[in-house]
């Protein structure tokens, strides 16, 4: 009699899926907590003004005050650059995304939208009042913000929005195109967090807590949209095939 392989197992088969569902939910569980803790130590040492974090702080600050002043073409491209990730920016991006769709009947992801962007503000504008931090003060400042400083508004703004793009849209670029994608979309949230700094509006502290609150938000609502797609009977697809990848027809113009 042939003896079967224990590679051809066909209950090892069938529970293939169902592992590899779990790594990856392990993944994305562990980036949120190693996400999470970063956020947390990062608000205790700026809440508690550990001195070697301040120094890195005022020093990158004062380093790059001293370069912009000297450069007014870097002056000019950082806020250029910085203006492409205000808050309003991205208000203005997203109301004609929850619009479309909607009119594509694709309410759960509208929703999704929704949610992700406003509560990424709230949150950021808590944290603010909460840690209650001053912004850089320059001689002979190149730009100038109203609020708070910590954690970098522009900078958790670009983190969730380009994440609410590419998780809504991934769908309908074509896969030899998407490391490309998410390539330009990182650098965008990483030339945004740098502008901040550039422009002497905020702390290096502000941005790299902003990156990491950020993440967490975003991994977070991620995350409930899948559990909702398992409730209403869908699997849950995989990360890198976006939220909705069953509508990409629907969602493509």
């Amino acid at each position: 009699m042939e003896e079967r392989s224990p590679d051809s197992d066909p209950s090892s088969e069938s529970h293939a899926p169902e592992r590899r569902l779990g790594t990856r939910a392990l993944l994305v569980f562990g980036a949120a907590f190693l996400s999470a803790v970063g956020f947390a130590v990062v608000v205790l040492l700026v809440t508690s003004k550990f001195d070697p974090l301040l120094r890195l702080d005022r020093n990158t600050a004062d380093d790059l005050h001293e370069f912009a002043v000297r450069h007014k073409a870097f002056t000019g491209l950082m806020r250029l650059i910085s203006n492409l990730g205000s808050s309003l920016a991205w208000w203005i991006i997203m109301v004609p995304v929850m619009g479309w769709l909607l009119y594509r009947k694709l309410r759960r992801l509208a929703l999704f939208v929704l949610v992700t962007t406003l509560g990424s503000t709230v949150l950021n504008n808590l944290i603010k009042l909460v840690v209650d931090r001053a912004r850089p003060v320059l001689p002979d400042p190149v730009a100038s913000a109203g609020g708070k400083s910590f954690p970098s508004g522009h900078t958790q703004a670009a983190v969730v929005g380009y994440g609410i793009l590419l998780s809504v849209f991934i769908p309908v670029v074509p896969r030899r195109w998407r490391p490309v994608v998410v390539a330009a979309a990182c650098v965008m949230a990483l030339s945004i967090g740098f502008s901040r700094i550039a422009l002497g509006v905020h702390y290096l502290s502000d941005v790299m807590g902003a990156y990491l609150v950020g993440t967490v938000w975003l991994l977070g609502m991620v995350a409930a949209f899948r559990a909702w797609r398992r409730e209403e009977g869908k699997p849950a697809a995989a990360v890198t095939e976006g939220l909705e990848p069953e509508e990409r027809d629907q969602i493509a113009p």
